[in-house]
């Protein structure tokens, strides 16, 4: 089985993180750089799938060239190889842009299966997923906290606020995952050495025949166009009870439109 894996480096989100002055994208630069939470249950369902099944495990990255860190420690929890698009016209991209460059990308690969997390950490938009199963005419599984594969049909147990769906599709399909699915592996000393030498294929827009101009800011279809800090928390309001409380208390609900 040919599987793929998509993982995106994002700014750690237990440190705080802020948007550029100049273009208001988000401040990669000078952030703790790590990868996506979700992606490495990703990875980790795709090296059981690989141990299963038999099959090759590929890393595909879009991101600067520091990105590339994040690929290695990705190669040093198991994967075969990865391939990162990488160009300087990418900056600013939208997720409309984002999903038709990885499914160029993903196009060159022949996936029978597709792994990703659930939601990116600095956006939590969820629908890369569902793009790229559109733009690639597959099936979308989305939400796994459990996946079982038997012969080219995939079952998941599509994760709900009630409970899980039973859904199955045929491969080739996008699989995303929640951090329910399994327990990441940590790499170990020979993973980490053996990372190094793993081939990494790097891949531009004219690699894959995408245009400049239909992505980054030029072809964004959405964009920040101010932002400023959260202002510090002020001092609350106190309601000291002297028999009209309840009424202030009211009076306060009330100018705030809570009721």
């Amino acid at each position: 089985m040919n599987i793929v894996v998509l993982v995106k480096q994002v700014p750690d989100s237990g440190a705080e993180r802020a948007l550029r002055g100049d273009d208001n994208t988000v401040d990669r630069g000078s952030a703790n750089n790590v990868i996506n939470e979700m992606d490495e249950y990703a990875i980790e369902e795709a090296l059981r799938l690989r141990e299963a099944n038999g099959g090759e495990v590929t890393i595909l990255t879009m991101g600067p060239d520091r990105a590339a860190e994040s690929i290695r420690k990705a190669l040093s929890m198991g994967p075969d190889k990865a391939v990162h698009v990488v160009d300087d016209a990418l900056h600013g991209s939208c997720a409309v842009a984002t999903s038709k460059v990885l499914a160029a990308a993903l196009g060159t690969l022949g996936a029978d299966l597709i792994l990703c997390g659930a939601e990116s950490t600095d956006g939590r938009v969820q629908v890369m997923p569902h793009m790229l199963a559109e733009r690639l005419g597959i099936a979308a599984l989305t939400g796994a906290r459990k996946l079982t594969v038997d012969g080219d049909t995939l079952t998941v147990e599509r994760q709900n606020e009630e409970g899980y769906e039973v859904v199955s599709a045929t491969t080739p399909a996008v699989v995303s995952v929640w951090d329910t699915i399994n327990e990441p592996r940590y790499p170990s000393f020979k993973g980490i050495m053996a990372a190094k030498k793993k081939p990494v294929q790097s891949l531009s827009l004219a690699d894959l025949g995408v245009a400049a101009s239909e992505v980054g800011f030029d072809g964004a279809t959405s964009e920040v166009v101010e932002h400023r800090k959260r202002p510090p928390r002020s001092a609350g309001q106190k309601v000291v009870d002297d028999g009209e409380a309840g009424v202030r208390l009211v009076e306060f609900l009330a100018s705030e439109k809570f009721v």
